[in-house]
């Protein structure tokens, strides 16, 4: 774990990249800010979580680091340790972590719940989804730390490191690190003036297979009666009315995807 700080003082607000060793678009989007040697108005530090596994260009060496929080210190697994300090590392502070996914290459926050925390950041950001995990949380961050996470993006896209970037920069000024932008109209960077939420409601199990397809569109309402996905040939049929979240054929490997809900808005 790498951490570097701007600013003097201790920090409450943290950006984490790096999660996942196949998901360069945080650590790159962390190096290139860092290089511009910006000044902050709050102190912040940011932290490249697992070297090791981005050196090898793999998600993880023995666990998912996002599903294996809070971890232990004296755990056998290299990111349960990992997870441990992680932890630790961002006591106290309010977390922007970054991801890419295989679903969609347009950004999207994801938080445990709407609390304040995601109130006050996620309408500043330039995302204009958000999804609230509503249980289906367990082991990542977003479960032990006062965090919102980001998917930035197509996994390995230059798009997602640009997106990355950009998603730092407002995180920075929603949290008062950076100055504010001289308008915070989102119109002007044609975006929705706000944010649409949506509640995860299941997941979509991926029965064993050699070959699958997915139909549907991310956040694009599935009726119920359609075909969303394939396994094999065999067609998986919408029982109720849907909207698909993370929905990909080999994102995961035992889920589609997930179900949810639209919940409201944030503006």
């Amino acid at each position: 774990m790498r951490v570097h700080q701007l600013g003097e003082g201790t920090p409450e607000v943290a950006v984490v990249a790096g999660i996942h060793g196949d998901e360069p678009c945080g650590p790159l989007a962390v190096e290139r800010l860092l290089a511009e040697e910006p000044t902050v108005e709050r102190p912040v530090k940011f932290v490249v979580a697992n070297e090791e596994a981005l050196e090898r260009g793999v998600r993880f060496i023995d666990d998912d680091l996002n599903r294996s929080f809070p971890g232990a210190a004296d755990a056998e697994s290299h990111e349960r340790r990992l997870a441990y300090d992680l932890v630790n590392e961002l006591r106290d502070c309010t977390v922007l972590a970054l991801h890419s996914t295989q679903s969609t290459p347009r950004p999207f926050a994801v938080v445990d719940s709407v609390d304040a925390v995601a109130r006050a950041v996620c309408p500043h950001l330039p995302v204009d989804l958000l999804v609230e995990t509503a249980g289906f949380a367990e082991g990542r961050l977003i479960d032990h730390a006062h965090t919102v996470e980001v998917e930035c993006g197509l996994q390995g896209s230059d798009e997602a490191a640009e997106n990355a970037y950009d998603l730092i920069r407002g995180f920075l000024a929603a949290t008062g690190a950076f100055p504010a932008p001289e308008s915070t109209d989102r119109l002007d960077a044609g975006q929705s003036d706000e944010v649409t939420v949506f509640q995860l409601a299941d997941k979509i199990p991926k029965p064993p297979a050699g070959e699958y397809e997915v139909f549907a569109t991310n956040f694009e309402p599935v009726e119920a009666g359609a075909r969303f996905a394939t396994y094999d040939g065999e067609e998986l049929t919408a029982e109720v009315d849907f909207y698909p979240v993370l929905l990909s054929p080999y994102g995961y490997p035992d889920l589609f995807g997930y179900t949810a809900e639209k919940a409201g808005t944030l503006e």
